[in-house]
């Protein structure tokens, strides 16, 4: 079930998924997996070697969900889940993080996920300073005590190990810790570790456990090549997803571990997604970022160029569009291609800090130092970055399309700007977080849609797009008919400049507008309230339109729920209706229909949203 994507400046391949009569549901493709003979030579999900009668289809799940025709991906409720960093701790200076685990962040985090309303929480690795010296271990023990508060609201927690915790003892208390890496079942921590005791003065306490196990997910895997992982590199699906994550550290064997180890189960387990649905893969380490120099493959981001070309490629032959890592604790979202700059790409999203440490961007960067040289290139393509700031990520799977909107709070940087390169910034205590944090921004991708890369001072004229909900139906088609990035974002050094990643997406039409819906992502920078000014155009399919300014492009208002005029979101500009196609310089705020080509258009500095065209809520 290959699916690529590519990236390149202001054009994108996009792919439309098959549609689907039904699916079999995650347990029903391969039911029960029969009686999967020794497994053939293949282990786990094999090629179900001799597999005897494959099963009676399982008791085929609750027949899956629906497909909604062409491009479209199952039909499930919209969901979210959220992502969280390294939440290591350094001195406990305010009696609240103790055992050298962020408790005070992760208690707060806690809070944040259950009003949010997620379905479970995944955190990218160093859950503790100390790691593990011995069996049972204080900081994993506390790592796993304070995720039952998520517990208690029936949410799951889905951790990975860090270079903190790399050892074999690290290995073998996670497993023992966290066993829903395993299963599934959550709630399930042990006995010992919520019966853990700190040392007297501390201010925190541990949540009482309530309720009993309970499972989130479904079609558990570890590598089985390399049994030593069980747990600790594991998939698993949820709804139309399926989540991957890695670990590159000891096992609990002390056998040898690597990416590269892992690659064929990598590959087996994405190709197997669920069908039209999306896949999320998470590690520790990052592919590059601007502090850290070691990566997911080696001590430099050129390590391994083999092993990285082949992960790459999965990862964007199998539709996925985010990496998901910590260790650099500062949010930098980039693209990153193969050692070729063409095979592949993927986005890697290193992920703000939940921990006492916050680092700074190197000069020259990771990339210019050991790629260029390496490779004659550079492998970066720079979306966003911010720094100094605890943060976290809230995941909304709406069918085919992806949003990732990031909070974060400030931790306290009062130094110049730029700041030193490779400075760290470290806490003693705990910045005041509930209530305080703030959205600094959404971006996404959808299924169904296309990804544009438009460089500072590129054109936006290359962003086109089109759907249709059936081979019966007319399409509706997008384009950027004017508008240039006028971005003059800069990483934290100002050094390199930022692009902006557009993404398109598309819901059929309803009986509320006259075309598809459009979700766009990406037109401004990161937190900007406006962008650029730029003419958006969308075709409609009906007749007796409306000429009058009450017909034409709409976007949906977040508060209300409603169609309004997409132009009364942009920030300045003079709401004026014109009854045709758009003719060059039309000021901002103008907007119009061309009933000859059935066209809605309009001049707008809007960073995005879902737009569609029809009557304007009154």
């Amino acid at each position: 079930m290959k699916a690529f994507r590519s990236l390149t400046i202001a054009c994108a391949c996009g792919l439309a998924l098959a549609g689907c009569a039904g699916s079999k549901g995650d347990t029903g493709l391969q039911g029960a997996t029969g009686p999967t003979g020794p497994q053939g030579a293949t282990g786990p999900t094999g090629p179900q070697g001799a597999t005897g009668p494959t099963g009676a289809q399982g008791p085929t799940g609750p027949t899956g969900p629906a497909y909604a025709g062409p491009g479209a991906a199952p039909v499930v409720p919209v969901w979210k889940f959220a992502v969280m960093s390294d939440t290591q701790w350094g001195s406990d200076a305010d009696k609240k993080n103790p055992n050298s685990v962020a408790v005070d962040i992760i208690n707060q985090l806690n809070a944040e996920f259950i009003a949010k309303g997620v379905k479970f929480v995944v955190a990218v690795g160093d859950v503790t300073d100390k790691g593990c010296t011995a069996i049972p271990c204080a900081p994993m023990q506390t790592r796993a005590a304070f995720a039952q508060a998520l517990y208690n609201a029936g949410i799951g927690f889905f951790p990975l190990r860090g270079n903190h915790e790399s050892q074999q003892l690290g290995a073998l208390e996670f497993q023992r810790l966290f066993p829903q890496t395993q299963n599934g079942v959550n709630n399930a921590t042990p006995a010992d570790a919520l019966a853990i005791t700190f040392q007297a003065g501390e201010l925190v306490s541990i949540p009482a456990k309530t309720g009993t196990t309970f499972s989130v997910g479904s079609s558990f895997s570890s590598p089985w090549e390399l049994p030593g992982l069980l747990g600790l590199s594991y998939s698993f699906d949820y709804q139309n997803a399926r989540f991957v994550l890695l670990d590159q550290f000891t096992p609990a064997d002390n056998s040898f571990n690597s990416i590269d180890e892992q690659e064929a189960w990598i590959d087996r387990t994405l190709d197997g997604r669920p069908s039209g649905g999306h896949a999320f893969v998470f590690g520790h380490k990052h592919l590059v970022s601007d502090s850290h120099t070691d990566t997911l493959f080696g001590a430099n981001p050129s390590s391994d160029p083999m092993g990285q070309d082949d992960f790459i490629k999965s990862l964007s032959d199998n539709a996925v569009h985010f990496y998901f890592g910590g260790h650099d604790h500062m949010h930098l979202d980039s693209v990153f291609t193969t050692t070729d700059g063409l095979s592949g790409s993927v986005h890697d999203l290193v992920l703000a800090s939940d921990s006492y440490k916050f680092y700074t961007p190197l000069n020259p960067s990771n990339d210019v130092a050991w790629d260029v040289p390496a490779f004659g290139h550079a492998r970066q393509t720079r979306i966003s970055e911010d720094l100094y700031e605890i943060g976290y990520y809230i995941v909304t799977v709406d069918g085919p399309r992806v949003t990732v909107e990031y909070f974060a709070v400030p931790a306290g940087y009062a130094g110049a700007l730029p700041p030193t390169p490779n400075y760290e910034l470290t806490l003693t205590t705990t910045p005041a977080l509930a209530g305080n944090f703030q959205s600094k921004g959404t971006f996404g991708y959808s299924l169904n849609g296309r990804e544009f890369l438009v460089p500072q001072g590129g054109s936006y004229t290359g962003i086109s797009d089109s759907f249709a909900t059936s081979a019966s139906t007319v399409p509706t088609t997008l384009s950027i008919k004017a508008g240039t990035n006028g971005s003059v974002a800069m990483d934290p050094l100002g050094v390199y400049p930022m692009t902006k990643a557009v993404d398109t997406g598309w819901t059929a039409r309803g009986a509320d507008t006259s075309s598809d819906v459009l979700t766009l992502w990406g037109m401004g920078d990161l937190g900007a309230p406006s962008t650029d000014t730029y003419v958006i155009q969308l075709s409609y399919a009906a007749t007796g339109v409306a000429t009058d300014g009450t017909f034409g492009l709409a976007v949906k208002d977040a508060a209300s729920g409603k169609w309004v005029n997409v132009v009364s979101k942009n920030a300045g500009g003079t709401p004026t209706f014109v009854n045709g196609a758009w003719t060059a310089g039309a000021a901002l705020g103008t907007f119009g229909v061309d009933t000859t080509k059935q066209v809605a258009w309009a001049v707008v500095n809007v960073t995005g949203g879902t737009f569609g065209v029809t009557t304007f809520a009154p």
